[in-house]
C-alpha cells in the first residue's frame, strides 16, 4: 500500500457527462452553462474533483469521443469563454477540473486526417493507411463497435484503421510528429489551468509492426495485439515527461484488457500515470461476446476486486459505473423494492475500499437502467453496432430477442438525462431531450432526494465525510474475510502509524433476504462508523444483516 499522502488519493471525483447533465438553453442538449448552474449540487456532495467528458469540437458521431479540434469547444456545449467560466467557478469552490484526453484516435473531420487523406506535408503517416479494395481488409481486426476495424476511403483508394467507429481514425503513435502535436496540445490545456487528464483507451496507442491477424475466437479480434502494444509503456512515459510531470495534476488512464501486473507498470511509483481504470470487475456478468450475458455471483466480484486491492503496485481507482456502463443498482443490486438500501450498500463499498472513488452523475440518487423497447430509441454506437452485426449474421431476427441484454448492457443506460426534479423532462431541459428521460424520474430525482433526510443522496454526503475523517479508509491495508460466502462481503481495513493502529470492519449483505454469519472480527466490533439502516443491533460475533444492509464498525 502506497501511503504517501497526495491530494488525489484523498479526493472524491464526480464525473459529468455534459450532454446529459443540464441544458441551459432549451435545445435538448446539456451544455457548459448548464454545468455551471448545477455546480452547487456537485459541491454539496463533497466532491473534490470534476471529470468532464469531452466538450471539444466534434461531429458527435460518438458523443464527443470523435474530436475534430482539440482547441475549440463544440457549439452545442457553448464557447471557450463558457469553458473558462466553468474552470473559474470550479476553482472558486475549491474543486479541481480534469479533462478527457482522447488521443488514440481523432475524428475523420480533424484537420490532421484531412491532410493525411490528401497526402499533404507528410501527414499521410499520421494514421494507418493500407492497400485494400474494400472487400479484403488488411487484417482481421474488429472494431469495438462491431464490424471490421478498416474502412475504405474512396478518395485515397486505401483503407484506414479505426478500432472504434469508422469516423474515429486511429493515430499512428510510431510517428514522432504525431506525438509532438499531441504533447503540444496537452500543454496548451495545462497552461489554461486544468488539473489533469482522464485518458481514453490510452493503452491502445501502440500497434505492433506488420499489424498481424488476431485470434478470431476473441469477441474483439486483434485485442491481444493492440492492447498494451510494444511501445505503449514507453510512449506514456514520454507523454508524462513532456507534459503533466511538470504540473500538480491527477492522471487516470482508461486501459483496455489490462491485468494487475501490467497495470502496476503503468501506475507504480515510477509509472507514467497516477491510477487507471481497468475492466476486470466490469466483466463478471459478461460472456464471451457482447450479446452473451453470464451468470455471476458475489464471490466472483469479491475475488476480482480484492485481487486488485491487494496485488496492485500503485493506487487504485474505484468505480462501479460511468458513461460506458449500466446503472449500478440495476446491475449489481436491486432497482426495485430495495433500490434505496442497495444503492446505499454499493456506495458503502465504493467509499470503504482502498483507492480514489469516482461517482458518476445520477449514481448519488440511485438512477436506474432504462426500459429500451426498440433499436430506434438507442443512440449508443456500440449497442446499435453489436445488434446490427448479429442481425446481419443471421444470429438475431428481431430486437425483441436481445431486448433484455440491451436493457442490461447498453451504454445509453448511463446517458439518459440527469433527473433533477419532478417537472417535465426531469428538469433537464425546457426543450425535447436528445435522449429519452427514464420514466421513473418522478420518484428518482435530486429534488426528492433533498427533501428526504434518509435518501441515497444524503447517505453519499455522509460517506464523503466519513472517508475524510478516517485515514484508515484511505490509506489502510485491505484484508478480505469469508471469501467464499455467497451473500456477504466482509473485509478489514488496517492502518498502523506512529499514533497506533486503527482498524475498521466492513460488512455488506448483497442479498434481498436476512443473512446470518459468524465472524471472528465481529467479536471486536465497537462503535458503528456508518450504516444504511437505523438502529444497528449489537453483535457478539454473530451478524444478522437485513436485506442489502451495510455496516462499518470500529474494531476494538
Amino acid at each position: 500500500m502506497d501511503r504517501e499522502r497526495t491530494w488525489w488519493k484523498e479526493a472524491v471525483v464526480y464525473q459529468i457527462y455534459p450532454k446529459s447533465f443540464n441544458d441551459s438553453d432549451g435545445d435538448g442538449v446539456g451544455d457548459l452553462q448548464g454545468v455551471i448552474d448545477r455546480l452547487d449540487h456537485v459541491e454539496s456532495l463533497g466532491a473534490d474533483v470534476i471529470w468532464l467528458n469531452p466538450v471539444y469540437e466534434s461531429p458527435q458521431a460518438d458523443n464527443g469521443y470523435d474530436i475534430s479540434d482539440y482547441r475549440a469547444i463544440h457549439e452545442e456545449y457553448g464557447t471557450m469563454e463558457d469553458w473558462e467560466d466553468l474552470l473559474a467557478e470550479v476553482h472558486d469552490r475549491g474543486m479541481r477540473l480534469i479533462m478527457d484526453l482522447v488521443v488514440n484516435h481523432t475524428s475523420t473531420d480533424h484537420e490532421w486526417f484531412r491532410k493525411s487523406r490528401e497526402g499533404e506535408d507528410g501527414y499521410r503517416e499520421y494514421y494507418y493507411w493500407r492497400d485494400g479494395d474494400g472487400e479484403e481488409p488488411p487484417n482481421n481486426w474488429k472494431s469495438g463497435f462491431g464490424g471490421s476495424a478498416w474502412e475504405r476511403d474512396e478518395e485515397v483508394g486505401e483503407q484506414y484503421l479505426h478500432l472504434f467507429d469508422r469516423t474515429q481514425a486511429d493515430l499512428n503513435w510510431d510517428n514522432a510528429e504525431v506525438r509532438e502535436d499531441v504533447y503540444e496540445m496537452m500543454n496548451w490545456w495545462l497552461e489554461k489551468g486544468i488539473d489533469g487528464f482522464r485518458m481514453d483507451v490510452v493503452n491502445l496507442v501502440s500497434k505492433p509492426e506488420g499489424l498481424p491477424d488476431g485470434d478470431p475466437e476473441q469477441d474483439w479480434t486483434g485485442i491481444e495485439h493492440f492492447a498494451n502494444g510494444p511501445n505503449a509503456q514507453a510512449y506514456l512515459e514520454e507523454m508524462a515527461e513532456r507534459t503533466y510531470d511538470d504540473y500538480d495534476t491527477m492522471t487516470v488512464g482508461e486501459c483496455v484488457d489490462v491485468d494487475v501486473e501490467t497495470a502496476s507498470d503503468y501506475v507504480s511509483a515510477d509509472g507514467p500515470m497516477d491510477m487507471l481504470f481497468h475492466f476486470e470487475h466490469m466483466f463478471v456478468d459478461v460472456g464471451d461476446r457482447w450479446l452473451s450475458p453470464a451468470e455471476w455471483d458475489l464471490t466472483d466480484l469479491k475475488a476480482v476486486m480484492s485481487h486488485w486491492q491487494t496485488e496492485l503496485d500503485g493506487w487504485n481507482s474505484l468505480y462501479l459505473t460511468n458513461h460506458d456502463q449500466p446503472r449500478i443498482v440495476s446491475r449489481f443490486a436491486d432497482d426495485g423494492e430495495y433500490r434505496r438500501e442497495s444503492g446505499k450498500l454499493l456506495a458503502t463499498l465504493l467509499f470503504t475500499l482502498s483507492g480514489t472513488p469516482y461517482v458518476y452523475q445520477g449514481q448519488e440518487i440511485g438512477m436506474t437502467n432504462y426500459p429500451w423497447s426498440s433499436l430506434d430509441e438507442l443512440d449508443d454506437l456500440q449497442s446499435i453496432g453489436k445488434v446490427e452485426e448479429a442481425m446481419e449474421a443471421g444470429e438475431v431476427d428481431a430486437f425483441e430477442e436481445v431486448q433484455d441484454i440491451v436493457r442490461a448492457r447498453s451504454r445509453d443506460n448511463a446517458r439518459t438525462p440527469m433527473q433533477w426534479d419532478e417537472s417535465e423532462h426531469a428538469g433537464f431541459t425546457d426543450g425535447d431531450p436528445w435522449l429519452a428521460v427514464n420514466p421513473d424520474y418522478e420518484e428518482v430525482n435530486v429534488a426528492a432526494a433533498e427533501r428526504d433526510g434518509d435518501s441515497i443522496l444524503q447517505y453519499y454526503r455522509t460517506l464523503v465525510d466519513v472517508r475524510d475523517e478516517n485515514d484508515v479508509l484511505v490509506y489502510g491495508d485491505y484484508q478480505l474475510l469469508i471469501p467464499d460466502h455467497e451473500e456477504l462481503w466482509a473485509y478489514r481495513r488496517t492502518l498502523t502509524t506512529d499514533g497506533g493502529t486503527d482498524e475498521v470492519l466492513v460488512v455488506l449483505n448483497f442479498d434481498d433476504t436476512e443473512t446470518v454469519a459468524t465472524l471472528d472480527d465481529a467479536e471486536r466490533a465497537g462503535e458503528v462508523v456508518v450504516a444504511n439502516y437505523d438502529e444497528v443491533p449489537t453483535t457478539d460475533g454473530v451478524l444478522t444483516l437485513r436485506p442489502y444492509e451495510a455496516r462499518v464498525y470500529e474494531l476494538e
